[in-house]
């Protein structure tokens, strides 16, 4: 387990990562009030927030970003696995320093996310959506730089504000669709086909078929709850697991471009360096 914390003006940012090869229950709270927003990797971990007698659990984290308001009473339980591994950001505010946020921050806290400025209970979850490809690249450069020392902490924090920036302009975009009809689990479905299925997707067709859609709805209402078109979240899936497969040295760089479907080599790698800056054969 890591675990650093970044100071930004009243901002409180925390940076968890963590791996095992067994089943490990990592536990943590708040020692007042705060509003905040987890960002989740590619670790796809077990998330279960407990409170009183209540509990929510998330069992698919990966690519999540979840805001909520959290108290003393709150404890927030990761369940690390060999297959499920920690890896969150979370920036936090506490709830009485909202009105002195720079740039105005707190604004966008109170406007957006009114629910949690406003808490009725212990713990309450605000919006929560995956996140665009941009801001998986922001999340994945946490986690896979080199960097050490104050250098690290340097690079973390001109991150943080690309994010939230990001985050909230999401979020905007999200409360301006509310009003329109919505399809998420027919969606959720046909990620998950993709999910298991990276070697060998299925067509559009096939996975429109699949979900109940016709091609035209599944491209349209796929973007606009994942940011991105099928297969080019497809592609973004298949990069992030053969970087995983590399970095853990569990495949060469061509055993990697054959598990997650890519026949040319020299098409993997450009995919590759587009995606993260740089070749696969360059990871340490």
């Amino acid at each position: 387990m890591t675990r650093d914390f970044i100071h930004i003006n009243d901002f409180v940012i925390l940076v968890e990562e963590a791996n095992t090869t067994t089943l490990e229950i990592d536990s943590c709270g708040f020692d007042e009030p705060i509003v905040a927003v987890a960002f989740y990797g590619s670790g796809n971990v077990d998330l279960a927030v407990k409170y009183g007698q209540k509990r929510k659990d998330f069992q698919y984290t990966k690519g999540l970003s979840l805001s909520f308001y959290a108290d003393q009473e709150v404890v927030f339980e990761h369940a690390v696995s060999a297959n499920k591994s920690l890896k969150c950001i979370v920036i936090a505010t506490k709830l009485r320093n909202l009105e002195q946020l720079p740039n105005q921050e707190g604004e966008l806290f109170s406007d957006l996310l009114q629910e949690l400025v406003h808490p009725k209970e212990h713990y309450v979850e605000g919006p929560s959506f995956f996140m665009t490809p941009e801001m998986e690249n922001i999340v994945d450069a946490f986690f896979s730089n080199n960097y050490s020392g104050k250098t690290k902490m340097m690079f973390f924090r001109s991150q943080i504000t690309a994010l939230l920036s990001h985050f909230f302009g999401q979020l905007a975009l999200q409360q301006e669709k509310a009003s329109k009809p919505s399809h998420r689990e027919q969606l959720n479905k046909a990620r998950d086909i993709l999910l298991e299925n990276l070697e060998n997707p299925p067509s559009l067709s096939e996975l429109s078929k699949a979900i109940g859609f016709n091609t035209t709805r599944l491209k349209k209402e796929f973007k606009a709850i994942f940011g991105v078109p099928v297969f080019k979240y497809l592609q973004n899936e298949r990069l992030t697991s053969a970087h995983k497969l590399i970095s853990q040295k569990e495949a060469t760089v061509q055993e990697a471009a054959w598990q997650v479907g890519y026949d040319s080599l020299s098409s993997f790698s450009n995919a590759f360096a587009k995606k993260f800056g740089y070749r696969p054969s360059q990871i340490k």
